[in-house]
């Protein structure tokens, strides 16, 4: 293939002949909507169209002369090999927070240039910080203008698909009481007002789900607060009329989704507005009249949603234990097929997911499943394709990363199983990352300790080897929302207030051990932060414990012993003996008999 024709190429000659008629010096592409999702629909993915960069992170600056996608580490070997031919250079940055674009545009333009960014995706708090980088070198930043609409001719358009209630007994709180709650906070912050446009928390505060984000049960949405209404901006016809009546009843109106900004744009003089800046675009803020007070803190919702009541814990721990029982399932037919039949990357995701559909209450995937075998492995985000993948066959790792989306919970999980024979090395590795998970997961530590504080102490095992790895050690997770959640996150961030761990919240624990071109070993469980019983019997402040909520046993065929403790045995041994109480009432047959080979005592 000529590359000099490459479709992506193609698209980036495209944006350089839209600068110029604009008389600009640079696109700026983040990896975004108008709700700063995570994961985006189709209409917003146009860094991965310009590009042919599909990780979920990452951003791309084009200026007339050079191209290039800012990544940080997960995707570094993925992002090398999908960006061939496109012209596009991959610039490895350390973290998703660092801004190395905005100091690779401060050094690449001149004063008096223009660059171009949406405002309407570009968020906030990374605008205000782009924005004075720029104005030090005398660059101007125009964020009026969506360029993709002229360069990208066959765009998606907005997402259709309905919007439907999270109903009891899996949703315990009705709508009504959250938005009394999200009002109570208004209150103390002073608001009269406050707009909301992550689409994770409108569906908190509304009780309702949607299908406009692939492996989210979200909706797209904007919703506007005040005293007496909440307005809910939503599309045309994707609220069924037996629920918008519904809502209404609950003291929620319905509008077209377009109505959002100038609502905004109408609110009466003397309001005060709380916003969240990290949670907002640019654009929508513009759009707030200079007569209203801006009231910046997080969104009410972000915390509350990340604390579970005791209900909803509950319901979560059945949704562990169904999909538990679904790995039971999958584990037998792979173990028993494995030498029989030719399996592939492709074959796991296939059949793990059909294991997991036959389960009650389950949705969907919370994720696209990440099933890598040997190198694969080595990438975090690796999806096999039909169009490249491997085979299951020779000696080696492989890993498994895969979730579900049940009414009662959102499940991530990673497990690393032996093919073959496995070497020294890779079981070292394997008990290392091991270690690693359990160190963490046996941690106690004061109630209100911010979370990246917590993220050493699983490094710790990997750290005294020489070892690191370059995500996070946790995330955040929903109930039947987002697989990744705010506002606590274990790792290297810099630690904020909000992100205080509070009885309630449901963390991952996974780290892990990457050898590019060899092998990758993650171990993965959710946990929830419940009290902890210490001997101190709190003459020092509440104590936090992790309970682990994940079911899955771990395969100690990859474990070297001699590296173990024995607490450390102890700890993994007690794990096993509650995975197979809890999971044998729910699976029979090959894979009961599964579920008791690989929980014996080790």
């Amino acid at each position: 293939m000529d590359t000099r024709l490459s479709p992506n190429r193609e698209r980036v000659e495209r944006v350089r002949e839209a600068l110029a008629r604009h008389a600009a010096a640079a696109l700026l592409v983040p990896s975004a909507d108008p709700h700063l999702s995570e994961y985006l629909p189709g209409r917003w993915q146009g860094r991965e169209w310009l590009s042919g960069f599909t990780g979920s992170m990452g951003t791309l600056v084009i200026t007339p002369t050079q191209a290039a996608l800012f990544a940080d580490s997960r995707y570094w070997v993925q992002a090398d090999k999908e960006l061939q031919g496109s012209g596009i250079t991959l610039v490895k940055i350390p973290t998703t927070a660092a801004s190395h674009h905005i100091d690779w545009l401060a050094q690449q333009l001149q004063r008096g240039d223009v660059v171009l960014a949406d405002g309407q995706v570009l968020g906030l708090a990374g605008a205000q910080q782009l924005r004075q980088a720029l104005d030090a070198q005398g660059v101007q930043l125009r964020t009026d203008l969506d360029l993709l609409a002229e360069v990208w001719p066959d765009r998606p358009a907005l997402p259709v698909a309905a919007v439907y209630a999270h109903a009891a007994p899996q949703a315990p709180e009705p709508r009504s009481t959250r938005l009394a709650r999200v009002r109570e906070a208004m209150a103390r912050q002073g608001a009269s007002h406050h707009f909301v446009s992550t689409v994770d928390d409108i569906a908190w505060i509304t009780n309702l789900r949607g299908a406009d984000v692939e492996y989210n049960p979200v909706f797209i949405a904007h919703l506007l607060i005040d005293a007496t209404r909440a307005t809910l901006f939503v599309g045309a016809g994707k609220v069924p009329a037996a629920l918008a009546t519904q809502l209404q009843a609950e003291g929620f109106a319905l509008a077209d989704y377009a109505q959002a900004a100038p609502a905004l744009a109408a609110l009466p003089a003397g309001s005060v507005l709380l916003v969240d800046p990290r949670r907002i675009t640019l654009g929508f803020r513009q759009q707030v009249p200079s007569a209203v007070r801006v009231v910046e803190a997080i969104n009410p919702s972000t915390l509350f949603k990340s604390r579970k009541g005791e209900a909803e814990a509950g319901f979560v721990r059945e949704a562990m234990a169904e999909d538990g029982a679904a790995m039971c399932e999958f584990y037998a037919w792979f173990e028993s097929a494995l030498g029989h039949e030719r399996i592939s990357e492709l074959t796991i995701d296939e059949k793990l997911s059909a294991a997991r559909a036959r389960r009650a209450g389950f949705v969907g995937l919370s994720f696209s499943t990440i099933a890598g075998f040997n190198a694969n492995g080595a990438l975090p985000h690796y999806r096999a394709l039909p169009s490249a993948y491997s085979w299951i066959e020779g000696n080696g790792l492989l890993l498994i990363d895969s979730g579900g989306q049940y009414l009662g919970g959102t499940t991530d999980i990673t497990r690393v199983w032996p093919i073959g024979t496995v070497s020294a090395a890779q079981q070292r590795d394997f008990t290392l990352v091991l270690k690693a998970m359990m160190n963490l997961s046996r941690t106690r530590f004061p109630r209100g300790t911010l979370s990246p504080m917590l993220d050493a102490i699983a490094r710790a095992p990997l750290w005294a080897e020489g070892i690191d790895y370059g995500h996070g050690t946790g995330h955040g997770v929903g109930y039947f929302l987002n697989v990744h959640e705010g506002p606590q996150s274990i790792s290297k961030a810099v630690p904020e207030a909000t992100m205080a761990m509070e009885p309630g919240m449901i963390t991952s624990i996974e780290p892990g051990v990457y050898r590019p071109g060899q092998w990758g070993v993650r171990i993965e469980n959710l946990v929830l932060n419940v009290p902890a019983e210490t001997p101190e019997n709190g003459a020092f402040g509440d104590m936090l414990a992790f309970e682990t909520l994940t079911l899955c046993p771990i395969d100690v065929r990859c474990i070297a012993r001699n590296l173990m403790r024995e607490d450390e045995i102890d700890w993994l041994n007690r794990y096993h003996v509650m995975v197979r109480e809890r999971l044998s009432p729910r699976v029979s047959g090959p894979a009961k008999d599964w579920l008791e080979a690989r929980t014996q005592v080790f």
